[in-house]
């Protein structure tokens, strides 16, 4: 117990309740002094670094970014992002760091009001005569509350939220990217299966060209160098084929465990995933409209960067407050008696109440330590959430101004491969005809299957900026924690 007992005599039961009434008035009154004041800066969002005022142009109408959904255009990939949701291992690490933050801001909240415990004391030293007495008190205690006068506490939840919000961002971006990185896994996956096919369909050509020319090497038609040169044309395809399976079984595992496949499903995982028949086209996602740079403040990421400023904010507050005097109430009310019977039977009611001021002298410069080190905490927040800001806007920038440029791009690509399949035919008739040499066909051929897997190529690089387009504006995920 703390202080003095002062106990009020039996008969003076009106009184003994009037007394103790005094007991939670003075808690009250100790709660609506706590926390009225706060020593942590005002928050002021820092100056954006930004030059540039928008980022699609000034005269760009108002638009909103596609919901997920929206924006992912194939069923089978929505399928697959549903089950990377539910069963991600990092997504699942990301909402429970929410949870943790969550409860580490009720706890902050809990340091606000006094903990009332239910408790049972036994006392046994000598009196005033010398003579020893027990004493045995059953009640309720207040230990230790602290009168929050400077808002220390309050900053210290203020802080606590703040990085619930963060944390909550964070969530959010790790869910963004892993939809993003899914899309992107199954786009690649379906390029390479597209670019094994037309390896295999290569193959198959030359395999044909071989067995022809070794017909006509028999007859005298065609010469050992031509022969030689076509078997090498061929061994080099069955390596690109072989080089294909490997990667497409990669991309499959890679895919599956983004999904959230168990251990060992891998394998069975690849054939589940593959996009068979699916042709890379801009049309598996929608359009990306162009958005002003004061969008790109909503990004998750930059989010998080700005509550874990203002995080940084609130620890001032409360370092700052740790160098003024902490006030302590401690108070307990309950019966009293000389004997553990008459707790029940005839104990006196009786209180305490116990108060404590108590400021550090000497502490070798720890608290002054403490305040400066959320001082520079603060300003480091600052940068990184300029940093944020920066890296948010060439990202979009980059996505945007690639976006034509990637449009131009396949359809060149798209030209060059008709071109070249033209070309292949025309050489071909020349060749059966005996007009066009073995060597003419070959390069013919080499040059439709160059011209066919850079479109691929190309055709995938315009689906993966768009992605990365759409991350860069923060996409948008309705319904997070």
């Amino acid at each position: 117990m703390h202080g003095q007992t002062m106990s009020a005599p039996r008969a003076a039961d009106g009184g003994r309740w009037t007394r103790a009434a005094l007991i939670p008035t003075a808690l009250a009154a100790a709660l609506l002094a706590a926390g009225c004041m706060s020593l942590a800066p005002d928050y002021q969002r820092p100056d954006s670094p930004l030059v540039a005022a928008p980022a699609a142009g000034a005269s760009a109408p108002a638009a909103s970014l596609p919901a997920t959904r929206e924006f992912l255009r194939d069923e089978r990939l929505r399928a697959l992002v549903d089950q990377a949701l539910a069963h991600n291992t990092d997504l699942r690490v990301a909402l429970l760091n929410v949870e943790r933050s969550r409860a580490a801001l009720r706890i902050t909240e809990a340091d606000r009001w006094p903990t009332v415990a239910a408790a049972v004391s036994a006392n046994r030293a000598p009196n005033t005569a010398g003579d020893q007495t027990n004493t045995f008190q059953a009640g309720l205690q207040v230990t230790s509350y602290e009168l929050d006068l400077l808002g220390r506490v309050r900053s210290l939840s203020d802080a606590a939220a703040a990085n619930l919000l963060a944390t909550e961002a964070g969530a959010r971006t790790a869910r963004l990217a892993l939809v993003t990185q899914v899309a992107a896994a199954w786009f690649t996956l379906a390029a390479d299966e597209e670019q094994l096919a037309l390896a295999r369909q290569t193959l198959v050509a030359r395999e044909r060209t071989l067995q022809l020319t070794e017909l006509r090497v028999q007859v005298g038609a065609a010469s050992d160098v031509e022969l030689h040169g076509t078997r090498g044309l061929t061994a080099q395809s069955r390596a690109s084929v072989a080089a294909l399976e490997r990667q497409v079984a990669q991309d499959a595992n890679a895919l599956a465990l983004l999904v959230g496949e168990p251990v060992g499903q891998q394998a069975a995982a690849a054939g589940r995933h593959a996009p068979a028949g699916v042709t890379l086209s801009e049309e598996l996602l929608a359009p990306v409209p162009e958005l002003p740079s004061s969008a790109l403040l909503a990004r998750p990421d930059v989010m998080q960067a700005e509550q874990q400023l203002i995080a940084a904010n609130a620890n001032i507050g409360a370092a700052r407050a740790a160098l003024f005097p902490r006030l302590t109430l401690s108070t307990s009310a309950g019966v009293v008696s000389d004997t553990l019977r008459g707790l029940v039977e005839s104990g006196t009611f009786a209180w305490t109440l116990a108060g404590q001021a108590a400021v550090a002298i000497f502490d070798a410069g720890r608290n002054q330590a403490n305040l400066r080190s959320t001082e520079v905490s603060r300003d480091i927040a600052v940068a990184q959430y300029q940093k944020a800001i920066q890296v948010a806007f060439r990202e979009a920038a980059d996505g945007l101004q690639a976006q034509g440029a990637w449009r131009s791009q396949v359809q060149a690509l798209q030209q060059l491969q008709d071109g070249e399949r033209e070309r292949l035919r025309l050489t071909r008739l020349r060749h059966e005809a005996g007009a066009a040499s073995l060597l003419e066909l070959l390069d013919a051929e080499r040059s439709v299957a160059a011209a066919e897997q850079s479109l691929v190529q190309a055709r995938l690089g315009e689906l993966l900026n768009r992605l990365a387009l759409y991350k860069a504006l923060g996409g948008e995920e309705p319904g997070m924690p």
